[in-house]
C-alpha cells in the first residue's frame, strides 16, 4: 500500500494510483474530492499544478576503504546498567538489542500492527463516513478487534467505502512479526 491513495468523490471510488497518477487522471475533477494514502489512512492534497513530485537527492558516490554496510547510527539513552549488561551479551550490544526487537514483535502477535491497521480505517472513517447512520458504533466495534459487528454494522453504507475500509484493516505486507 506504501506510496499509493485513492480517490474517492460523493463515497464513491473513483481512481488508485500514485499522487502523480492520480493528478493526471483525475485533471479537472478536483471539487469534491477525497483522496487518501493508503498507508495511513490520513486525507492528502494533490499538487494539480502538474510539476513532478520532489524526488530525493541522488546519493554520493561511494567511497574507498570497508563499506558501511547500510548501518545509520542512531542515539540510545540507556542507564550504565544497561549498557553494561548489553555489553556483556555475546555479539556486543547491537546484536543484544536486534534480538531484543525481535523477540519483542514475536510476543507482540501482531497487535501492534492491528492497532496500526485500525487506526489507519478509523482515519479513514472520520473523513468520509462520519455523519454516516451508526458512525459511533462502527468505530466502538473497529477497536473491539469485532471484525462481524464492524462488517454488519457499515453494511448499510456505500460499498465503495465499505469495501477501502476493510481493505485498510488488513495489515500491510511486511508488517508481521
Amino acid at each position: 500500500m506504501t506510496g499509493h491513495c485513492t480517490a474517492f468523490h460523493d463515497n464513491t471510488r473513483i481512481a488508485q494510483g500514485t499522487r502523480s497518477e492520480l493528478v493526471a487522471a483525475l485533471r479537472g475533477r478536483e471539487d469534491g474530492l477525497l483522496v487518501f494514502e493508503d498507508a495511513t489512512g490520513k486525507i492528502v492534497d494533490l499538487d494539480w499544478r502538474g510539476e513532478p513530485e520532489a524526488t530525493a537527492p541522488a546519493p554520493p558516490p561511494r567511497k574507498r576503504g570497508r563499506p558501511k554496510l547500510g548501518v545509520v547510527p542512531r542515539e540510545v539513552t540507556l542507564l550504565p546498567r544497561h549498557w553494561e549488561w548489553l555489553n556483556r551479551q555475546p555479539g556486543g550490544a547491537s546484536r543484544a538489542l536486534r534480538r531484543l526487537v525481535d523477540d519483542a514483535r514475536k510476543a507482540d502477535g501482531g497487535r501492534s500492527a492491528r492497532r496500526a491497521a485500525q487506526e489507519r480505517t478509523y482515519r479513514f472513517l472520520s473523513a468520509i463516513a462520519g455523519d454516516f447512520p451508526h458512525f459511533e458504533e462502527a468505530t466502538r466495534r473497529l477497536f473491539a478487534d469485532d471484525p462481524d459487528g464492524f462488517a454488519s454494522t457499515i453494511a448499510g453504507w456505500p460499498v465503495d467505502v465499505q469495501q477501502y475500509a476493510k481493505t485498510l484493516l488488513q495489515p500491510p505486507e511486511g508488517d508481521e512479526p
